[in-house]
């Protein structure tokens, strides 16, 4: 940095101190400024938190929701990309009811019941296929481009805008020991600063219909999605009911026990007088010392030869590092999350939101609920 740069650091700072501590009064920025300046946060704080509520709204599944994020669809016409990469619930569902009907076999009415609400779940599957990437190129991606381009150039607009006026006040507060045409500079400096701040800002503001256009695309992608569910299961309904009429209608079959065979005992043999009597069991050494319960293994119950070694888990992860320790087990029920057993310790590398996790456990990474864990070591704001 130059030794003029390193002065107008120097000014800066001395003003700002002079500010919050001495209670020095800064130039004050005109009404309407402040309050454009206060509607563009407001409408930051906005599109940031309705793009993530709106991608957990489509995507429960943390896993899933990190696809979606990740799908790229700037590259990808529409029509193209006819799965998202990752499955919805209804898929699995339908392909679960499926196998389960075709083990019951065509004789079975539940059977065929499931395998009819097995296709029309896939089918579900399909349209909501088609509401995730919808969604995601015509409402998540403009919003997700505003607050990449717009929003952040306002934000740096507003910050040369604040060190050119804490520039000008410095030098403001020093007419006379610095030189006239140094302080004419520094407030032609922030006039400039501050135009181009508020045409920013009274750009964005008066475009926001655009805004209003990708919420009703959303809306659009979400009518059509419904519609499309409605007549599916319309459809699976009216399958269901025939079946059951058609099941009332059949004459019911009668269950008819087959006939008990005779069993033969044969004849007892008679050693007290002619009474039967019975015969005493057996007791074997084996049997007079069984235990219902079974016999815990451990590493005495069986023989060590020299050379072998006992398999041990791997250390738990350091504490000097982000980690939690699991308080239950957790089964992990859908990809990309990470199962793991109660005291088990979990190095954490990601917080997805405030309920779940990512970390890592044995050289494997996944997902997983905040609830299942104790925090140890929290990871760096």
């Amino acid at each position: 940095m130059s030794v003029a740069g390193l002065k107008k650091q120097f000014y800066k700072a001395s003003q700002l101190v002079s500010e919050k501590v001495g209670g020095a009064e800064g130039t004050k920025l005109d009404d309407d400024f402040k309050e454009m300046e206060k509607k563009v946060d407001v409408t930051s704080k906005a599109v940031t938190e309705v793009l993530a509520r709106t991608i957990e709204y489509l995507q429960p599944n943390p896993a899933s929701r990190a696809k979606l994020t990740m799908l790229n669809t700037v590259s990808k016409i529409r029509g193209q990309v006819k799965n998202p990469g990752y499955p919805q619930s209804e898929g699995l569902l339908g392909e679960c009811m499926i196998r389960h009907g075709k083990e019951l076999g065509g004789e079975s009415n539940f059977g065929d019941a499931l395998l009819d609400a097995g296709e029309s779940m896939k089918r579900l599957a399909e349209v909501k296929d088609s509401l995730d990437i919808e969604v995601k190129q015509n409402f998540i991606d403009p919003l997700q481009n505003l607050c990449d381009k717009d929003l952040k150039e306002i934000q740096h607009h507003l910050k040369k805008l604040e060190g050119r006026r804490l520039d000008f006040d410095y030098k403001k507060k020093r007419q006379g020991k610095i030189p006239d045409e140094e302080l004419r500079q520094a407030m032609e400096k922030f006039e400039e600063s501050k135009e181009v701040a508020e045409t920013s800002m009274h750009n964005l503001l008066e475009t926001d219909i655009e805004q209003v256009s990708q919420l009703s695309a959303l809306v659009d992608a979400q009518l059509d999605y419904h519609r499309q569910a409605v007549q599916i299961l319309d459809e699976l309904a009216d399958k269901l009911k025939r079946r059951m009429r058609e099941a009332s209608s059949r004459p019911k079959r009668e269950y008819k026990p087959k006939p008990r065979e005779p069993l033969d005992l044969g004849e007892p043999e008679q050693s007290n007088g002619g009474f039967p009597c019975a015969t005493a069991p057996k007791i074997t050494a084996s049997s007079s010392f069984r235990s219902s319960d079974k016999p815990t293994r451990t590493p005495s119950s069986r023989s060590m030869r020299a050379g072998d070694s006992l398999d041990l888990p791997p250390p738990p992860a350091p504490l000097d590092q982000p980690s939690c320790k699991a308080l239950y087990d957790f089964e992990p029920e859908n990809d990309g999350e990470l199962g793991f057993h109660e005291g088990d310790i979990i190095t954490l590398t990601n917080q997805i939101d405030e309920n779940w996790y990512e970390g890592m456990l044995h050289g494997q990474s996944g997902f997983f609920p905040l609830s299942y864990v104790e925090v140890l070591v929290p990871l760096p704001q």
